[in-house]
């Protein structure tokens, strides 16, 4: 592989790492929302936070796959 590909690689697995790592932090911003909320909405809110959750987990884990494969490429 050429140098410019893993460079690529690794910037890119940083940026989708750091997405994920946002949408974890909007998962504890909807969570603590949620606590203000009546019984109904806030199981609404937390089922919306759970998916959030699972997803932001999955792109952080991704990206930092392809953070570590960039660098054993290096």
């Amino acid at each position: 592989m050429s140098q410019e590909w893993v460079t690529a690689m690794i910037w890119g697995g940083a940026f989708v790492t750091l997405t994920g790592v946002f949408g974890l932090l909007q998962c504890g911003r909807l969570s603590m929302k949620a606590k203000t909320l009546a019984d109904a909405e806030a199981r609404a809110l937390m089922e919306r936070v759970i998916r959030l959750n699972l997803a932001s987990m999955g792109l952080a884990v991704l990206g930092l796959m392809l953070v570590v494969a960039g660098l054993f490429l290096r």
